[in-house]
């Protein structure tokens, strides 16, 4: 099940975060985010309990992929995809023409999930990320939101 999560739902966002990623973000950093009107999360849950959560912002027409955790038992298993096209319909909802991201290039896993999805590369963005080996380039990733037939 897919679900809208809120800002009262940081620290478990942040747990979700903690056991997806090696440098995640607290329960603070996401609180704060989440007050800002234009950015949102979406939940994966299943009656078993959580399985990832992705966040977003749109405004403007445009909206931009913050994270994508999925819980390391789940990864491979459609959890991501349904994160990420859950959080794109959410931001053209919200008005949202295009989305971008920012993903590691030594993440084969999420590049080629992004690829899938439509995401094509738009630049790079040099030792954007703290890798164990040192800094870690950024694939700046885009796509068009696809608009509804009315």
């Amino acid at each position: 099940m897919i679900e809208a999560a809120s800002a009262d739902q940081a620290q478990l966002l942040a747990g979700l975060h903690a056991r997806a990623f090696p440098r995640p973000w607290t329960s603070a950093e996401i609180a704060k985010l989440m007050e800002n009107p234009s950015v949102f999360a979406i939940l994966s849950r299943e009656k078993d309990g959580p399985r990832g959560f992705a966040m977003a912002w749109a405004a403007a027409g445009d909206s931009e992929l913050l994270t994508v955790a999925v819980l390391p038992e789940f990864r491979r298993k459609g959890v991501g995809a349904s994160l990420v096209t859950a959080v794109s319909v959410a931001a053209l909802v919200r008005g949202a023409a295009t989305m971008h991201l920012e993903v590691a290039v030594d993440n084969e896993a999420a590049r080629a999930l992004y690829a899938k999805l439509g995401y094509e590369e738009a630049g790079r963005r040099a030792a954007y990320y703290a890798g164990e080996g040192g800094p870690v380039d950024a694939l700046v990733m885009r796509r068009k939101l696809p608009r509804p037939l009315v």
